[in-house]
């Protein structure tokens, strides 16, 4: 399975192994496909999203959930499935959602400047507020209030995937107590001499242990969840999009009262990594 040459890798691994051979099969999948009808440049975004995906999956892991060692992060880094470029700038103010270290470059752009997509959405003109970097497609990677979506490429290579496992681990969790919980009634009810009816309900936008969608979120439920438990904003997953249908941004959140301890706790985590 691994080279000749190549070590193993460390104890934990495992735990991300899973996804990580997904996105090194999309990525395959991206390369091979067909770019008739699409721009030179769009033709490299999936690439630079699914490594973008990928570097962010393992960032995610080790200093916001701690669900991976230095050990297995430097290992990522090693095998380049891992941005360590990427990764130091998402340490920095105002960097915290970068999209690539190219957009930041002012080489890469005329006048010395630096990519649309640094630019918040709030200092945008009317037609250029839903404006996309040329070189990676992304919709808006500056930090602050409003500065841009959550999901700064708009579709599923945007998803923050740590989280989206996070969540369906936590579902699986629930699964499995009310499973007991109602083994348990039906036990003491056949016991009683009662009829026992099971009052769960299946739900068709649930995020179980099966997911159709593969790594990614493949419903509404779980996407929200995953992005509580990335930027906080309470433990409640609304299932009903924004009533204006505006794009969705950071922190937009912020003004519901009672962040979630965990959305708390991950910003401090981050914080004493970086001091």
């Amino acid at each position: 399975k691994w080279g000749k040459h190549n070590k193993p890798p460390p104890d934990g691994y495992d735990y991300i192994e899973p996804v990580m051979r997904a996105l090194e099969n999309e990525l395959r999948d991206k390369v091979k496909e067909s770019n008739a009808g699409k721009r030179n440049t769009e033709s490299m975004w999936p690439v630079l999203q699914i490594q973008h995906q990928r570097t962010r999956y393992v960032y995610d892991m080790h200093y916001i959930h701690r669900k991976i060692s230095k050990a297995v992060l430097d290992y990522c880094v090693k095998n380049k499935t891992a941005d360590a470029a990427l990764m130091a700038k998402w340490k920095k103010p105002g960097y915290e959602r970068l999209c690539s270290t190219y957009v930041i470059n002012p080489a890469n752009y005329k006048f010395g400047t630096t990519s649309i997509c640094r630019v918040p959405h709030t200092q945008r003109s009317a037609e250029l507020k839903f404006a996309q970097d040329p070189t990676t497609g992304c919709m808006g990677c500056a930090s602050g209030k409003g500065a841009g979506p959550k999901n700064i490429f708009g579709n599923k290579y945007g998803q923050r995937l740590a989280a989206v496992q996070i969540a369906r681990e936590q579902r699986m969790e629930a699964v499995a107590k009310e499973e007991s919980e109602a083994a348990a009634k039906a036990a003491k009810a056949a016991g009683a001499g009662d009829s026992f009816t099971d009052e769960s309900s299946d739900d068709d936008d649930d995020y179980g242990p099966t997911p159709i969608a593969g790594v990614w979120a493949g419903s509404d439920k779980l996407q929200k969840r995953s992005e509580a438990l990335t930027f906080g904003g309470g433990d409640d997953v609304d299932d009903d999009d924004d009533a204006d249908g505006d794009v969705e941004t950071d922190d937009e959140e912020d003004d519901v009262d009672g962040a979630t301890d965990s959305g708390k706790s991950c910003a401090k985590k981050v914080r004493s990594d970086i001091a």
